[in-house]
């Protein structure tokens, strides 16, 4: 009956799991459906934009044409105008002078005769008629703007749709996720050299497969990558997964989409557990800080009264909010001098890692690990199920590696931040400074139950960082080392 029911159950889970497939790429092709009618409306829009362009041009070079051969005309016109005019001008005074020369032929008296003669001689000296130019200034040819547009004509009839680059090809094989980069390579599946440049998008998700059309998540671009390649860094891994999908542009058009790619960002995530903190500690998702006050200030503030007594925090922990005092009444799980907070994420298996870094004013703080049967009243490496690095800086500096009441003093500088590395299944817990991956401290053991980060605060804050992978050199440094380089054999346990 229960191997009925677990292949029963099988069969129900694979069944969900594709109804899930095939609704995803339901809304992929609808989807698809109104992105074909959208953007078939915008390029048909374009294409009347473009055609109204150019028929404008056109337009516009017609009428600069026609202006031309109108001006030419009228400088023609103008011209033989002109020299019509003053050819009938001369003619005129010239038949005028022939009429007056033909009447002095009749006169016989030499006297008139000659001094008419003479008068004659000087008007035709005189006359326009001989002065005139009896060839015209300009031609009536105008074939110099005569125009011929077959090649024009043959660009026109020769246009059509842009050349589209192809979509390229993302190879998950190609692609790297280390040290919370994601390298993400592609290629083309046809050589194209008029592709000026790539557009990768990408966005983060819970999902694995397909990217999904209704993700609650929006696509993030990166524009103007020039190489096949792109290197995403500094990310916080606060998600299962990664989709990629890149596209190829010309200095016209972009191409389609490559089919996308989901890559696996798997990190440990985890925030202050508020519920399990000291009355003293002030607690949000990734800060925690100390309040002398035991949040009775907030408390007062609750029930309208003014208390002029309690301390007033410094502008540098006004950004942490105060729990409400509903949360307070709760708040018991460590009390006395176990100024400690958990995390809110059991460890049971794998590699991990997170990092801490301290306020410069912060007295004295803690990070590590520990059992959830840590008592109300213990502290972070006073027992045989919890270990830490802790920090003193109250009179004078203390840097020790602690666990079971044994504290192993560290002859190093404290750093800034620090980076804890946990190796569930190898039993390794391991300290490093988090800027030069240089080793502190590790502890060899063995975990035979979950696991949860521990943090002492006292007269200061932390903030903690989580979403990141294990570093490639914190990787390579565990392996060289294999727990041992700073160790203490004293400070070696195995728990059970």
């Amino acid at each position: 009956m229960d191997t009925q029911k677990e292949a029963l159950q099988r069969i129900v889970t694979t069944l969900a799991n594709k109804n899930d497939e095939i609704q995803n790429f339901i809304d992929t092709l609808r989807h698809r459906l109104r992105g074909v009618q959208a953007n078939s409306t915008k390029v048909l829009s374009d294409l009347d934009d473009e055609f109204d362009s150019l028929y404008s041009f056109l337009d516009e070079m017609k009428e600069s044409m026609s202006n031309t051969i109108k001006q030419e005309q009228a400088r023609k016109t103008q011209e033989l105008q002109n020299q019509l005019t003053q050819c009938t001008n001369a003619l005129e005074s010239s038949e005028e002078l022939l009429e007056f020369a033909s009447q002095s032929l009749s006169i016989k008296e030499p006297e008139e005769f000659t001094k008419a003669a003479r008068q004659i001689k000087d008007r035709v000296t005189m006359a326009a008629a001989f002065r005139l130019s009896l060839k015209p200034k300009v031609s009536d040819n105008m074939t110099h703007l005569m125009v011929d547009f077959s090649q024009e004509r043959k660009i026109v009839q020769a246009l059509k749709f842009l050349p589209v680059p192809k979509a390229p090809e993302i190879d998950p094989a190609d692609c790297i996720v280390a040290d919370n980069c994601v390298t993400v390579a592609w290629r083309m599946t046809e050589e194209d050299s008029k592709i000026d440049h790539y557009v990768l998008e990408y966005r983060k998700t819970n999902y694995d497969g397909l990217p999904r059309v209704k993700d609650e998540r929006c696509w993030e671009l990166i524009d103007h990558i020039k190489d096949t390649e792109y290197t995403l860094s500094g990310l916080r891994f606060d998600s299962k997964y990664m989709n990629f999908r890149v596209r190829a542009c010309n200095k016209a058009v972009a191409g389609e989409y490559s089919d996308p790619v989901t890559l696996e960002t798997k990190a440990l995530m985890f925030s202050f557990d508020n519920t399990s903190s000291h009355l003293n500690l002030k607690v949000e998702e990734s800060v925690v800080e100390w309040d002398p006050t035991g949040g009775k200030s907030q408390e007062n503030k609750v029930k309208g009264k003014e208390n002029k007594g309690s301390g007033t925090p410094s502008p540098k922990r006004t950004s942490v909010t105060s729990r409400p005092a509903t949360v307070r009444g709760s708040r018991d799980r460590f009390t006395g001098e176990s100024y400690t907070v958990l995390g809110d994420t059991a460890i049971e298996s794998g590699q991990h890692y997170w990092e801490v870094k301290a306020q410069k004013d912060c007295k004295s703080y803690s990070v590590g690990i520990t059992h959830k049967t840590i008592g109300k009243f213990d502290q972070l490496g006073k027992t045989n199920t919890s270990w830490c690095l802790y920090v003193n800086n109250w009179l004078q500096t203390t840097f020790a590696a602690k666990h079971n009441n044994k504290a192993k003093a560290l002859e190093m500088t404290v750093p800034d931040r620090i980076g804890i590395y946990c190796d569930f299944d190898g039993g390794q817990l391991a300290f490093y400074n988090a800027d030069t991956k240089q080793l502190l401290y590790s502890f060899k053991t063995k975990f035979t139950q979950p696991i949860i980060p521990g943090f002492m605060v006292w007269c200061g804050g932390i903030t903690l960082y989580t979403g990141l992978q294990v570093p490639s050199a914190v990787r390579t440094l565990q392996k060289s080392e294999n727990g041992m380089s700073g160790s203490s054999s004293s400070l070696t346990s195995a728990v059970q």
